[in-house]
Parts: structure tokens; sequence; C-alpha cells
């Protein structure tokens, strides 16, 4: 007898399937087997049977529950796994050959294992994907199931997808590529890399034309709905198919992306202009926080950028900039002010834009960048100091690409924009000047950290970014829902805004999931919205982008103890954050509070009172809650 997970909640016993009713027992099977040989508390099994509002005799109602599973796996011969009673709440035992979910994972670690047989890794992987039997526990009706679970597992699949396209386009199989590309690029069209995929296949196999109208379908569907231009690596790719290049072998030994990274090519393609060789690692598209009609495009006569190296490339605009007008102003009047009279410190100019994350800051870096180009003839570069799952690189890679970056370039200043620097020991190698008679290029560093060592040691001027004023947020919403829509529900548009706690990211992913339902209300959005703001300030299909999934990248990077201090200040009463002077320090000393300010996770500080942005709060408290009672003990 096995466990079906994947697709209907269902009991197979050889070609014999029993696909479970909707049920409150149903529900609770699907929540033991997700967290199978775990303990799993009875208070998360109630939330997972009968949601946030449960009846008083939830508890007993549980055992119930247990005894009818019971009876289940009785009447239908299920031996050698069973529901076990354990201090604190329930476990069921599984192991891959009886549970699909377990099945499927294990298929796709000995995958992992197989990357040097490339023909091996791709059947062990077909294997895995096979056991996937439809649309994720299609019969279960839990909202908290479906909310925390379904779209982890979902993401699992994509990932394996993912990886079996870039095995058939490295072994050069990209008609049979085509086939798994096509179907997921329409069902998940906000995943860039699938169509990043397509196009390539296209191209490989003679469809040119068929390649650029595909690339041309993706970029109105991310600027229509999402507002946001393609990745640079699908643009990139765009380039080389007008062109007419060849991407390089098809291959096993080919360049291709594996797991995140570049496999390097071979010494003879090596050597070929950076442009003809295979597509390069996609680059997430940044959730642009703020977005307005303002935004400028690139002047005909201006200095071309130069070829964009890893991690280094041209500055995007920022489609639909809205808001940041004093800061904008400020930045740009900062960044084109002359030298002094006389002087002989050619060290660049640097300013440092801060702010808690989803803030906006590389949205504001990026807006002005593309305002001041013509007082940096050389150009403008983003520089982007972390890789794509948030590790930072290190100073001496980005040093090398920058200066060969900057060899490239015009003549004249250029202007250099560090994007979601770590800390201050990654920009210090890049502040000196390049050579004496080159250009002496400005900086701006964009950071959740306040980095004020680096402030002291180099100088600098610093713009620190809070939330948007309630004027901000409309003026957002009008610019990306349009007049019509936003103007008819005025105050419903409002309490959108407040709900969203006036977040750049939050308003930004909100606007994105509203495009793509013309036709609801604003005030319906509103209900909706209040239920759950933070399970619903997430796009479906592109997982990442998500305030939780910001929060917790942003907590990730914390020192343990410094994440357990945050931890029990945003779940403290708000007396925690007071200043109290040097006799009573509280529970958090003044030091720790200071470093958290400093990461951009408290606002203000002494000598006025810290405050901890509503959603982020949320956030932490709603953490502890699922932990807590993932790990209940009686």
């Amino acid at each position: 007898m096995r466990f079906q997970l994947l697709g209907p909640l269902a009991l197979a016993d050889g070609p014999d399937t029993v696909v479970l009713q909707p049920s409150k027992p149903a529900n609770l099977l699907a929540a033991l087997l997700l967290n199978a040989n775990s303990t799993v508390s009875a208070e998360y099994l109630q939330r997972a049977v009968w949601g946030e509002e449960q009846p008083a005799t939830a508890r007993a109602a549980l055992q119930t529950c247990v005894l009818r599973l019971r009876r289940l796996f009785a009447k239908h011969g299920v031996t050698g796994t069973a529901i076990e009673a354990v201090p604190g709440g329930y476990r069921i035992t599984a192991e891959p050959p009886t549970l699909d979910l377990l099945g499927f994972r294990d298929q796709v670690r000995r995958a992992a294992g197989l990357d040097r047989d490339p023909e091996a890794e791709l059947h062990a992987l077909r294997d895995a994907l096979a056991l996937w039997q439809g649309a994720l526990l299609a019969n279960v009706r839990s909202e908290v199931l479906h909310r925390d679970e379904v779209p982890r597992l979902a993401e699992e699949r994509l990932r394996a997808v993912e990886r079996v396209c870039d095995l058939l386009l490295g072994l050069g199989r990209c008609g049979e590529a085509l086939v798994d590309l096509w179907t997921a690029t329409r069902v998940y069209p906000g995943h860039e890399r699938f169509h990043e995929q397509l196009i390539e296949a296209l191209y490989r196999t003679g469809r040119q034309s068929q390649a650029l109208a595909e690339y041309r379908r993706v970029k109105g569907f991310l600027l229509e709905e999402l507002g946001v231009d393609p990745s640079p690596s699908l643009r990139r790719l765009e380039l080389s198919i007008l062109r007419g290049e060849d991407l390089g072998s098809a291959g096993p030994d080919a360049s291709r992306v594996i797991r995140g990274e570049t496999v390097p090519l071979p010494a003879a393609a090596a050597a070929a202009p950076a442009s003809s060789v295979a597509v390069p690692v996609t680059t997430p598209a940044a959730a642009v926080p703020a977005g307005g009609a303002s935004a400028v495009a690139p002047a005909g006569g201006a200095a071309l950028a130069p070829p964009a190296v890893s991690g280094v490339g041209p500055v995007p605009a920022v489609p639909h900039f809205t808001g940041r007008t004093a800061e904008a102003a400020a930045l740009a009047a900062r960044l084109t002010e002359p030298a002094a009279a006389g002087t002989e410190d050619h060290r660049p100019l640097t300013v440092l834009v801060s702010g808690a994350p989803g803030i906006g800051k590389s949205a504001l870096a990026q807006h002005v960048a593309r305002l001041v180009r013509d007082a940096f003839p050389a150009g403008q570069l983003l520089v982007r100091m972390t890789r794509a799952d948030g590790e930072p690189r290190t100073a001496d890679e980005v040093a090398a690409e920058v200066a060969l970056a900057l060899r490239e370039s015009g003549e004249g200043r250029a202007l250099l924009i560090l994007d979601d620097v770590v800390d201050a020991d990654q920009v210090r190698p890049l502040l000196p000047p390049v050579s004496a008679d080159g250009p002496e290029p400005a900086v701006v560093v964009t950071s959740r950290m306040g980095l004020g060592g680096l402030i002291a040691t180099h100088g600098g001027w610093v713009q620190r970014l809070t939330a948007f004023t309630d004027a901000e947020s409309y003026a957002l919403l009008l610019a990306t829902l349009g007049a019509e829509r936003v103007e008819a529900e005025p105050r419903a548009a409002r309490r959108l805004a407040v709900l969203c706690g006036h977040f750049p990211a939050a308003l930004r992913i909100l606007t994105a999931r509203l495009l793509t339902r013309p036709g609801l209300r604003l005030a319906d959005a509103v209900d909706w919205l209040g239920d759950d703001p933070l399970a619903r300030l997430t796009l479906t299909d592109s997982p990442d982008h998500s305030v939780t999934g910001l929060f917790d990248r942003a907590l990730d990077r914390l020192d343990p103890r410094l994440s357990e201090a945050f931890t029990h200040l945003a779940q403290g009463p708000p007396e925690l954050l007071a200043d109290r002077g040097p006799e009573d320090e509280g529970p958090v000393p003044e030091a720790v509070r200071e470093q958290l300010a400093d990461a951009g996770l408290l606002e203000d500080g002494p000598p006025g009172p810290y405050r901890i942005h509503d959603l982020l709060r949320a956030h932490v408290r709603r953490t502890a809650r699922i932990r807590d009672r993932r790990t209940e003990k009686v």
C-alpha cells in the first residue's frame, strides 16, 4: 500500500487507487503525511483540519479523526504504517516506497549525485517527476495546507523541471525540451528561466523568428502584468539572436546553468566573444518597490554602456517610478555637484542609500542614475554585490569585474551602483581610484546596513529611506493600476495602502496581483487582503517575490544572537523598544538595539524611540507561532 500526496490524496495498491473524499480526516492525513516521520503538534493539526476558527471541541474531535483514519487503514489493508500518539501531538511513519513525496525527494537526491553522467541524471529526474499525478491535494479542503505547504511542494517540482530542461539543452536534445517548455511557460508565465530555455531551444532548432516572437511575448507580459523588464540574461539572449550569433556547443560540455552556477566553457569556446557563448546564468529581475511613469529612457547621444560581465551591467530603467521626489532630487544634486576647487583627492564621491529590506533602495538608485546620465558620459554600471541565492560576492571578484568594465567604458566620469552591499569590507577595495589618469567614478551604495564605519573612514553622504507617505502610496496605486480604477474607489485604495503598511515592496506585490485580476473591486480586495496580509502579499507563480520571503532572507543574514533579540523585541510589548537610559537598558541592551537599527530592522532610535514596522512585527510573530506549534511539547 502506498500513500499519494503529489496529486489528489489517495491510497494505492498496485494498479488500484482509492482517491479519498474531501473530509476532516483527509485534511488530517495530508497534514501528517506532509510532515512524515516528524511529530506534528495537536494545535497545528487542528488548524490544518478546521482552519484558524476552530470549534471548542477541536481537541476531542481530532482524536475522533485519528480513530476514523485508523479504521480506514484497516479497511484497505494498510500495514507497516500507523498513526502514533506521541507527547505533544501525532506522528506517521513512512518510507520512500510507501509515500510518493519521500520517493520524489529520494530520486532527486539520487539524481544530484549523477551530475557527471547527464543521461543518468536526466533519467532519474524523469522518474521522480513521473510521481506527480495532477493538482496538489485537489481533494483536501484545508486552507492552511494550501497556503503553507502546497507552494513549497510546487517549487520543488519546478526546480526539477527546470533541471530536466537544462540537461536536455546541454545534451543537444532541444526538440525534446520544447515539449516540456511550451507547457511550463504557459502554466508559469512569470518564471523567466523557463522562457529563457524555450527561446534558446527554438533558436537552436532553427526557428529564429519564433524565438524572437516568444521574447516579445514574455517582455510584454512582464511589463504589462508586473511592471518589470526582462532579466539581463533574457535581454542578452535576444541580442545574440538578433545578431545571429552561435550560442556555443549544445553538447554536454557546453556552458549551461547547473544549480544556479555556470559550468566553464572548454578552452576553445571560452576564447570566443562574451556574446557568443551559451546563455548566461539567469539574474532574477529586481522586485522594484516603487513604480511610476517618470522612468527615463536612454538618450540617443549617451555613451553606450560597456558589455555586461558577470554581476556587472548597464543600469536598467525603473518602470512606473513613483514617490521619493525629495530624495531623488537630493541624490541627483549630490551626484552632479562640481568638485571643490583645488582638490587633489581622487577618491570617488560616495553616496549610501540605506533602509529596511524592500524599502526601495535599488529603485531609487537606478532611477536617479538614469536622471543624471548626462553627467556620466562613461556610462552607469549596476554592480550586484550578492548572488541570486543571497550569498555575498567577494571584494576581489567584484573589483576585477568593475575594473574590466571601466576599462571598456567611454571617456569621462562613470557612475557605479554597488547594489545590496552586505558589509563595508565589500566596498572599500572599490573606492580608491582605478588609475590616476582614468575616469573617477562616483559610487552609490545600496545596503540594508547603516555602514557607519565606511562613512567614517571614507566620507560620503547618507540617504536613509523609510516607508512611503500616504500620498506616495496613493500615487503608486494610481501609476500602476490606472487612475480610472483607483479614483473609482479612492477610500478602498487608501485602505489597501494602509494594509500594506505603506511599504513599497508590499505595494508593488499587491499591484502585481491586482493587475492580474482587472475585474476585482478594490473594496473586495481590501477584505481579501485584510484576512491575511502576509500570506497574500506574494506572487503565486513566483514565490520568491513575497513579503515573507523578503523578511526571511533579511533575518537569515543576522547573527543568531541578534536574530533571537529581534524576535524577543517583536513579540514583546512596545515598552521593550523604549530608551530607558544607561541605568535600565531592559532585556535587550542599547548596543543590540542599535545593531538591529543598523541592519534596517528597527526604525529611528535614540534620542527618539525605536519602532518595528507592523508587517515585519507580524511576520516574526507568525513565524514564532508556526515554529512553536510544530515543536509543541506536553
